[in-house]
């Protein structure tokens, strides 16, 4: 038998309706050997997270361009705590410099803002304990 699929959830949280980027990044993390749930546009932290449980994922991968991760993925994590989920969080896109290290602090995994070379993010979800 082969080694199982390491799965991710990918999300667009709040009202960030431009997911071009997101879905090529399901399709370049399907490439890698990934399993690839996406949840589509304009999904709750609460509706991620469901997610995530209901489909026993190992990483969650949020992917904003509105503005809003300051509020959304905060939100995300602190969700994640309440119920005691043990789900790393990585986070893409537009995230200016001055707030990568706020949102790592607060328990993201990682960040991989724009123009980051997404086999950085293979290589780091496959570092990742199942």
């Amino acid at each position: 038998m082969g080694e199982k699929k390491k799965k991710i959830l990918m999300a667009k949280l709040g009202l960030d309706g431009h997911d071009f980027g997101v879905k090529i990044l399901c399709q370049m993390f399907r490439n890698a050997g990934f399993e690839v749930i996406y949840t589509g546009q304009r999904q709750s932290p609460e509706q991620v997270i469901a997610a995530a449980i209901d489909e026993d994922v190992n990483v969650i991968g949020i992917s904003t361009l509105s503005g809003a991760h300051m509020h959304t993925i905060p939100r995300t994590v602190e969700i994640l705590k309440k119920y005691n989920l043990n789900i790393p969080i990585i986070a893409g896109g537009t995230i200016p410099p001055e707030d990568v290290q706020k949102l790592k602090e607060i328990g993201v995994a990682e960040i991989f803002p724009t123009g980051a070379d997404v086999n950085g993010a293979i290589e780091f979800i496959k570092k990742l304990p199942d």
